[in-house]
Parts: C-alpha cells; structure tokens; sequence
C-alpha cells in the first residue's frame, strides 16, 4: 500500500503547484526562463537532471542515430532488446505500486487477468534535430493563448515550453514536431471481447505547412487519410485542413465516396464523432491520443508525477510479428509491451457547461521529453471510468523525432478495444520529412484519388 506520509506529501505538493500555476495562468514566460532551456531544463522544457531514487536518469541528448547498418526495410530495430524486465506488475502485486499507475492501468490490471506490465529500465530516447531545438527556444516569449485558441506560433513545436496552465501542454502536445510531414500504410482494427476482428488498411499523408510549397496563415497541416481495404472501404477519402488556432478558424473537411463519385464538404469530422471503420470504439479527438480544439473542456494541470507508461515500444512493432501474435482476446499480447518510468505532466479535461462530448472528463498523461500523449482516461457523463488509452512511444532515430509505435484504447464497458497504427506486415517504409504541393489537398484532388 501507498505509505501515508508520502501520500499526503505528493497531495501537498500537487495543490501546490496547481495553486502556483493557476496564479501565473496568463503569464507569459521571461527571457529569463526562456535562458533555462539547454540548461536545468531541456530545449523543449523538460527537466535535465533525473529523480532522486534514480530510476528516472539524467537526460543527456536522447537517441539521435540509427543502430549499424541500419535499413528502413527492416523496420525499426530495437536498441534494447537484450534487456529484461525489472518486475511485472499483475493485480496480484499491484498495491505495491499504485502511486505510479494511471486510474486507466488499475482498471485493466482489475479487468484483465491476462493484462501486465512488463517494466524495464527507463531510457529518455526522444531526441529532435537541433533547428527544431534553437525555434522553440527563440520563440518560447512569443507564443501566447487567446482563449482558447493559440497565437504567436511562429513555426515552433513546442509553444509553451515551461507551461502555466492544462490548455498550454495540449497545444504543445498538438503541435510537436512529427517530422515536417510523413506518408504512411497501416493497419487498424476494432478487436471484439471474443477476439475476432477485421483488419483495416489505411494510408495516412500530413503535411504540415512549413513543408508545403505555399504557405498558409493559421495553417498547421493538411492531411489527406484513404483506406486501402477492405473493398466495401476502399475509395473512401478524407481531406481535412487543420488550423493552429481551430476557434479562429474551425477545421476544414471535406470526403469523397467512391460508391458516390462524389466530393462532400463534411459537416464535422472532429470532436465526439466516431472515427469510420472504429465501431464506435474511438472519437476523432482520441485520434493521435489527442487532436483538434480544445473548447468543449476547462483544463487543469494538476501537477506532474512519476508513472509507468509505454515506452521505447519497439517490439510490439517488429516485423518479425503477425497481427495474429499482437491481437488477443481482452487486451493485446502483454509480453510484447514495455513499460518504463517517466515524468509526465498530468491534465484533467471537464466537460464545460453548455458543451457536449461522450467524454465529460478526461485525463491525460503527457510525456516531459516529447509532449506525447501516453496515457488517457475517459469518463462518461456518470463519472464512471469508460475507455482507457495506451500510446507507447518510440524514437524514429532516422527521422530524429518520437512518436507511437501503436494506439491502443480499451472500451471497459463492452471488454472491445480499437488497435491503430500496426505496420508490422506493411512492406513500405513509413516515409518522414514528407514535402508537397498545396495544391495537391485541393477538394479537386479527392476524385483523382479515389479513382
């Protein structure tokens, strides 16, 4: 069990910080906090030095080159695939280490029997290149919240790099540097309590503007999605323009339907709605842990804590593994995941009166070295804990940036889970630092594409 004095002194320190926070809330940082960065703290705002107890080591540049003889056909290798597990966390032994488990982990570790959590020695890999460093530095005085929506961004990736509020970690979770723009196939699926389930094919291409020919204002990327099978899919198109400051401009959208042969501006492929082929299991905003504007929740930072979350995830993502050795009935196979301890910063969405959304509050557990989104949990309108989300990280150490080796979120109440993100029997390399035309994300576009 959590020993007491220990408890009430992470709760003292909590209120604290969120009572400091929510008195400097609109306060945008100094050049001399600014000077931090590269120091005490890491260029995009994480702590340098590692926890007292050291199992959170000292972040020395992260991981920055591919292993020897490297290929992208190879799928992303391992670094650490010699090592095991320091101890597995079961609901036999859980107690033990309930202070460093999301309420979502709990839940699953309760629900499960063949849920774990393998965990190994923590590793900081994220790792950017050095001019995505030096923007975020230069504009860290800059970036500033206008209500809801974000001005000043200045083609930085990390706007508030010492944040003072919930809404500034989610802008930098929505704007962190995935490369400049990438193309890729995967696979998603919903996978059903009895363990059936139907693979979905899809590519993805975003781009962001600072890697498209024409440049344009409040511009954060376009994006173009597609599904490659199955046939009664296929065909069916998404375009979407996604702005920086989204109540300025709300998001623009628009599909083609290849039964149809037609091209539709979409009323709102955003918030709440399902995701298509996702059977209900995810909302468009669960996309990428989190995406799109922020002003159906208040957000509070509660502070940052020590959790395990996925990390340094490769070996659930080898290509050495069919889907059917990851998909299990209940939860994926649990020997293919790592979990590590990291510091992550800890926001609480609420449901703001007179807005609707399925979730009416939700927390999220954002990673202090990527600003990823790791771990979420989702409520319904009774207060009860619905869905929980696992977005295990990896380092794409060729592209020189983290992001997930696969999304997976549980549906408590049904016991079916949404996987997305697999690539482990896609030939292809997924392609990074991805440039384009504008003019290729024309509504015109769609058909050409789909035909």
């Amino acid at each position: 069990m959590i020993n007491k004095k220990t408890f009430k002194r992470e709760v003292f320190l909590t209120v604290s910080v969120m009572l400091v926070l929510s008195l400097s809330a609109q306060a945008k940082i100094t050049p001399e906090q600014a000077a931090r960065l590269g120091t005490d703290l890491t260029p995009v705002g994480a702590e340098t030095s590692g926890n007292a107890e050291g199992t959170i080591p000292p972040y020395t540049g992260g991981l920055q080159s591919p292993p020897t003889g490297w290929t992208p056909d190879q799928g992303y290798i391992d670094p650490f695939a010699d090592e095991q597990p320091l101890l597995t966390i079961t609901a036999a032994n859980m107690a033990q280490y309930e202070d460093k488990l999301t309420a979502g982990m709990r839940a699953l570790l309760m629900k499960y029997p063949q849920f774990k959590m393998p965990v190994y020695t923590t590793h900081r890999t994220a790792a950017l290149p050095k001019e995505i460093e030096t923007t975020v530095k230069k504009e860290a005085v800059g970036a500033e919240l206008n209500g809801f929506g974000l001005v000043n961004l200045n083609g930085s990736t990390t706007p508030f790099p010492i944040p003072a509020n919930g809404l500034e970690v989610i802008y930098n979770h929505n704007t962190r540097y995935l490369g400049g723009g990438f193309k890729r196939n995967f696979t998603q699926t919903p996978v059903r309590a009895s363990g059936t389930y139907s693979l979905i094919r899809a590519q993805e291409l975003r781009v962001y503007d600072q890697n498209l020919d024409v440049h344009t204002e409040n511009r954060l990327y376009n994006f173009i999605g597609k599904f490659l099978s199955p046939a009664s899919m296929v065909g069916n198109i998404a375009l979407v323009y996604e702005p920086v400051d989204q109540v300025k401009e709300p998001r623009s959208a628009w599909t083609y339907s290849f039964g149809q042969r037609r091209v539709r501006r979409a009323p709102i492929i955003a918030y709440d709605t399902p995701v298509e082929g996702s059977e209900g299991l995810i909302t468009n905003d669960d996309y990428d842990a989190f995406n799109g504007a922020p002003d159906r929740y208040d957000w509070k930072l509660l502070g940052k804590r020590e959790i395990y979350v996925g990390y340094n995830a490769y070996r659930v993502a080898s290509k050495k593994l069919k889907y059917e050795e990851i998909l299990k009935p209940g939860t994926p196979n649990a020997d293919l995941m790592r979990y590590e301890l990291h510091r992550v910063w800890v926001v609480e969405a609420t449901s703001r009166p007179g807005s609707r959304h399925v979730y009416a509050r939700r927390t999220f557990y954002i990673d202090e070295d990527s600003w990823s989104v790791l771990a979420t949990d989702a409520y319904d309108s009774r207060g009860e804990l619905w869905r929980v989300g696992i977005h295990p990280l990896v380092q794409y150490y060729d592209a020189k940036f983290p992001w997930y080796s696969v999304s997976i979120w549980h549906d408590l109440n049904s016991g079916n889970y949404m996987v997305s993100g697999l690539a482990n029997e896609e030939r292809e390399p997924w392609q990074f630092g991805v440039r384009a035309r504008a003019a290729d994300f024309e509504p015109a576009a769609l058909r050409r594409l789909g035909n």
